[in-house]
């Protein structure tokens, strides 16, 4: 064996450790049916924040819309209904990391994988956040889903997508997920793509500075700190 295949070789089964070392980002069926709704509604992109399980915040069990204006390649978030919803979350008791730090938003396309508006935007967005998430949905059900950290060392890793069946979930609520939809989706005419960047806000909040790592040892302890971590696609079977 040439040292060149057998270097080959050995990458290949460091990225197969690596990638059954990373836990799955993991959704309730009630998530994961509330956004597949959502994302069939209309024919553009939608964009929200899932909300996590305090004890667990790699389990989504909710994910909210805020007003926005959307194209079938772009979402603009309302920088005041944002604000409301981070109020109105903070004042059922939840922080930050709870209902922050995952942004979610659908592809009308069959690719799940990230624009260049996307990575403009989580960077912007996202980027001093001590941890964040990306999840996108397409329309042919593939996910996808990457981590960035903000301390110690810092990295980026293409996190599993799951269903978790085994945790208690409420019943669909198709009539509260239309009139959610109907309240904060609006679709605008395309227009020239000169600076159309996704928006959740116009800065970071003042928490994303937080270096409060509250849940996350249990999960962060298995990677291993590399910023070229694999693509992984996950294929829904619905």
């Amino acid at each position: 064996m040439t040292k060149t295949r057998k270097r080959d070789r050995t990458r290949r089964q460091a990225s197969r450790r690596m990638q059954s070392k990373r836990p799955p980002l993991r959704l309730t069926p009630y998530a994961w049916a509330k956004l597949t709704y959502l994302r069939d509604r209309g024919e553009t992109e939608v964009g929200g924040f899932a909300v996590s399980h305090p004890h667990d915040l790699l389990l989504v069990e909710d994910v909210h819309l805020v007003r926005q204006e959307c194209t079938l390649v772009t979402v603009k978030f309302d920088d005041e209904s944002v604000a409301d919803y981070f109020d109105g979350q903070v004042d059922e008791g939840r922080t930050p990391e709870e209902f922050g730090r995952i942004w979610v938003h659908t592809h009308p396309g069959d690719s799940p994988y990230p624009s260049c508006t996307d990575e403009e935007t989580f960077a912007r967005c996202f980027g001093s956040a001590d941890w964040a998430i990306m999840l996108i949905v397409a329309s042919g059900g593939q996910a996808y889903a990457r981590l960035r950290l903000g301390f110690g060392p810092g990295g980026e890793f293409v996190l599993p997508v799951e269903i978790d069946f085994q945790r208690a979930f409420p019943a669909a609520a198709h009539t509260a997920w239309e009139a959610e939809y109907l309240q904060n989706v609006r679709a605008e005419p395309e227009r020239p793509r000169v600076s159309a960047l996704t928006r959740p806000v116009d800065d970071p909040p003042p928490w994303t500075d937080s270096a409060d790592h509250r849940g996350l040892d249990h999960w962060m302890e298995p990677f291993d700190l590399y910023p070229d971590a694999p693509t992984e696609i996950y294929d829904a079977p619905f």
